[in-house]
């Protein structure tokens, strides 16, 4: 069975079956079929139905958010948000296609020199569950505009919104075949991904997932891989700064959306002094005075549930184990009676632990360093084998173009949350982040390969 639970009051919100070995070969025998026909259609055929599929989510912005709020738990605030972020995608990947691989000519002696591009073929899209309809339209999105075809799985933790997706593009008027949806867990992804048609594998998630595509893939170096994982993120705050100002900041940074998208903060990492202990000391405020409840709550509250019990329970588990081996609670992150998915914010001092894991915990956690000056804390936020987000605040020019140079980031902010980022910027990471293809606008360069002609026409 494949079903998701709303993590708010643990109600059926999808009840279906996983995609069987047969139907995953008989999507991917779909998309084959496809592919031919829709990769001879003009990039205007194309933009037009990618313009149809955003007009039909614009005009059901309200059933789609409502579906993301019952199935992750998203606020309403959070989940129109994304729905207003799938709707604007459209335009900027078209506006992107055309700008960075649009059809180049130049002529020189006779001879003229060409660049065309040609689509991948069958595109697996591998969706999360923290973004389920923002984050797998910005793969599927731009791979239909290059004339590829897709095979989509959603996350198994949003199925519903995976299947609301696949229904639009019809009603869009997407041609039979081109994007086929399957459902299921990791073992439906390694049963697509094993097929010998597959050119392209697009993923979102954790890096134990993309590792694990990666491994799958080895000796296949004709499909193209394009990881977009998770992060150990830092911010730094440094003087000169205003310590509400910078409290905010790294307030938003991470708990935003229970702190569950990839470029949260986990690390604070503030200079050793007065005004560093003020900045820890008024986020903890800040924090304190937090609201957290259930989407259904009005008005609406600061932070909602995380994904799944199972989720937040590991939350729970890794605060304990932290304080255990010397972290010292700030704010300690409390279950609720409301729901087994609903948890508080927590703040770990982390200074005086003296082992320190590098890894991605997804939630509304954050550690606490204490460092002796500016150079300790570029050393400590680039001691992770992550590398998406970074963020300074405070601090000169000169610190931040030190900083954004001596962070291994694809994402390197100043003054503004880590979790700030533009749709018509890159997104990515590198190391355990990212293999070396951002999303976000540069999507589309992934999306197919150039082709270089010379050619000297007949007299």
């Amino acid at each position: 069975m494949n079903h998701s639970i709303n993590p708010a009051d643990g109600s059926v919100v999808f009840d279906g079956q996983w995609s069987t070995v047969c139907e995953i070969d008989n999507a991917i025998d779909e998309a084959s079929g496809a592919k031919a026909d829709w990769g001879s259609q003009s990039l205007e055929f194309r933009e037009s139905i990618v313009r149809r599929f955003a007009a039909y989510v614009s005009e059901n912005a309200e059933s789609l958010s409502q579906l993301i709020m019952r199935e992750v738990g998203k606020l309403r605030s959070d989940a129109a948000a994304e729905v207003a972020a799938v709707v604007a995608k459209a335009d900027i990947s078209i506006e992107m296609m055309r700008g960075r691989r649009g059809d180049l000519e130049s002529e020189s002696r006779d001879v003229i020199s060409q660049i065309r591009y040609r689509p991948l073929g069958v595109v697996v899209v591998l969706g999360p569950f923290n973004f389920p309809a923002h984050l797998p339209c910005g793969h599927i999105i731009p791979a239909l505009l290059a004339g590829n075809t897709v095979v989509f799985k959603p996350s198994e933790l949003a199925p519903a919104v995976g299947k609301w997706l696949g229904d639009a593009w019809r009603e869009a008027g997407l041609p039979t075949g081109v994007l086929q949806l399957v459902q299921g867990d990791a073992a439906v992804a390694r049963a697509a991904i094993a097929d010998e048609r597959i050119a392209g594998v697009f993923f979102t998630g954790g890096y134990r997932s993309g590792a694990a595509i990666h491994r799958q893939l080895a000796g296949r170096p004709e499909v193209l891989l394009a990881l977009e994982m998770g992060g150990n993120n830092a911010i730094v705050v440094a003087p000169p700064f205003d310590i509400d100002t910078a409290a905010s900041t790294v307030a938003t940074s991470a708990f935003i959306s229970a702190g569950q998208r990839c470029t949260c903060a986990r690390r604070l990492i503030v200079i050793d002094d007065e005004a560093g202990h003020k900045t820890v000391g008024r986020l903890v405020e800040i924090v304190s005075e937090m609201t957290c409840g259930l989407p259904s709550d009005g008005p609406e509250v600061d932070m909602g549930p995380v994904v799944s019990t199972a989720a937040a329970t590991h939350l729970i588990q890794t605060q304990a184990a932290w304080i255990l081996s010397g972290g010292v609670a700030k704010l300690a992150m409390e279950p609720s009676p409301r729901s087994p998915a609903l948890v508080s914010p927590g703040i770990i001092d982390m200074t005086d632990r003296k082992t320190v894991d590098d890894d991605e915990w997804f939630g509304p956690l954050l550690q606490v360093y204490r460092v002796k000056d500016f150079e300790a804390a570029i050393q400590l936020a680039g001691a992770t084998r992550y590398g998406l987000a970074a963020g300074l605040i405070g601090g000169t020019e000169a610190m931040f173009d030190h900083f954004r140079r001596s962070i291994a980031a694809g994402i390197v902010n100043w003054n503004v949350p880590t979790t700030g980022a533009s749709s018509r910027l890159p997104f990515g990471g590198v190391g355990h982040s990212g293999n070396h293809r951002p999303a976000g606008s540069y999507a589309v360069d992934f999306c197919n390969d150039p082709i270089a002609s010379m050619i000297v026409k007949p007299k």
